[in-house]
């Protein structure tokens, strides 16, 4: 893991959005989905619940599967984080789920979405609401696919539909409109 960590603030929320791990510029920009995936991000809830960028990070609590940013693969690609990575920070986000117990959790991205269910294939979650028990707490979970440049899905069907389907969800959650 390189950089410093990356936190979304000190809001106290019944929503919780949980990400995969810093990009390279979210440690410089000092907040999570800071760049190209947050612009899509932000225009999705803009669109579908109404809230502008502003609202979302002062109305919704950002965690992160991992803290850090992982560093570059190879190839040039931002690293997945490896599983005694993710174990290593596990802590935090379980520390996080207890204290503000939230009533939603959106976890943006395979990887946070396996903290959470089975995940073997985006079709089978994105545009579903899950009741789930995590660290000592219940509450609703409604998967976001990564709004990342590098992959398609949530562009093309059947990604699209259900990606517009989950965010419908989302905009119509109780925790969401108490937001307002």
């Amino acid at each position: 893991m390189q950089s410093t960590p990356v936190s979304g603030g000190a809001s106290v929320s019944d929503v919780m959005m949980i990400g995969q791990a810093p990009g390279p510029r979210e440690p410089t920009l000092k907040q999570p989905f800071a760049h190209t995936a947050g612009k899509t991000l932000f225009r999705w809830f803009e669109q579908f619940c109404g809230m502008d960028e502003a609202a979302v990070r002062s109305k919704i609590y950002f965690a992160a599967v991992c803290r850090c940013f992982p560093g570059k693969n190879s190839g040039g690609t931002d690293r997945v984080p490896a599983p005694d990575e993710i174990r290593n920070c596990a802590l935090w986000m379980d520390d996080e789920i207890r204290i503000l117990q939230p009533r939603l959790i959106i976890p943006v991205g395979r990887l946070a979405i396996v903290q959470f269910i089975d995940c073997a294939k985006l079709e089978h979650v994105i545009g579903r609401k899950f009741r789930v028990a995590h660290a000592g707490h219940r509450f609703d979970l409604i998967p976001l696919p990564h709004p990342s440049g590098a992959s398609p899905w949530h562009k093309i069907p059947p990604g699209k539909e259900l990606t517009e389907r989950a965010l419908k969800l989302i905009a119509r959650h109780p925790a969401i409109r108490l937001l307002d």
